[in-house]
């Protein structure tokens, strides 16, 4: 398909980070570029990239939405991959995201579930089945098809031509990944590899806190896309495209 370019948005992620430019450097297909989108980083985000020989740029808003979204626009390829600080892609991830994308054609999307590291083995069991699990369960029952896991996730450059400009881009309070799979329109396909696994850490579990507070974005992201398109009308011009578009 041509070049594949990762983005990787941290803030203080500094050791993490540099575990996952060290996981990409070993890939059997390696990225074209890689670029990490640095939201007001205090610790040596710097000199990780500069060690690693990536490219970081800064992202002045606050939050994962506008962060993500920057990183996307800066990226120059016709593969957009999408990792967390925290992500450890497996040495043929993005060879598999590659052929996935290849093979489904211009306007899709690959995605994977995560497994937890890092936490409780009942911690990590439960991240991956109920948190995960239920995240695309739930969500793809809203949207009507699978949503993306913005730890493991990649896009053709055509598809972020089309949803870019609409994306949300100013609140700290969104979910990027979910913006995104619900910015996706009837004629984007999401390919879901449930075997395109991508280990994450489970810090989202450490407290109550920080588990209630990604609970909170989801629900602020579903109310600002609800506010937009009701998921109804979004499914039933999904099924309308399809009769009228059949494989």
């Amino acid at each position: 398909m041509g070049s594949i370019a990762v983005v990787i948005p941290s803030r203080n992620d500094a050791p993490m980070l540099a575990a996952c430019l060290a996981a990409l450097s070993g890939q059997t297909r390696m990225p074209d570029q890689v670029i990490v989108v640095d939201n007001g980083s205090t610790d040596n985000t710097a000199e990780v990239c500069a060690t690693a020989g990536v490219r970081r740029i800064v992202s002045p808003l606050p939050g994962i939405a506008p962060t993500s979204a920057h990183g996307l626009d800066a990226a120059d390829a016709d593969i957009l991959a999408r990792l967390d600080a925290d992500s450890r892609p497996p040495r043929d991830w993005l060879a598999r995201v590659e052929a996935a994308l290849e093979e489904a054609g211009p306007l899709s999307l690959v995605t994977g579930p995560g497994d937890f590291y890092g936490g409780s083995r009942l911690v990590c069991w439960l991240g991956r089945t109920a948190y995960l699990g239920g995240y695309f369960h739930v969500v793809g029952f809203l949207l009507g098809h699978k949503p993306v896991f913005g730890s493991n996730f990649a896009m053709t450059a055509d598809v972020w031509a089309r949803i870019g400009p609409v994306v949300d881009r100013e609140s700290p309070l969104v979910h990027d990944d979910l913006d995104i799979s619900y910015r996706l329109r009837p004629d984007m396909h999401v390919v879901y590899d449930p075997t395109l696994r991508m280990p994450v850490s489970a810090r989202p579990f450490r407290s109550w806190g920080e588990l209630g507070l990604r609970l909170a974005k989801a629900w602020t992201t579903f109310a600002l896309e609800f506010r937009t398109e009701p998921p109804l009308r979004r499914r039933l011009q999904r099924r309308r495209w399809a009769r009228n578009h059949p494989a």
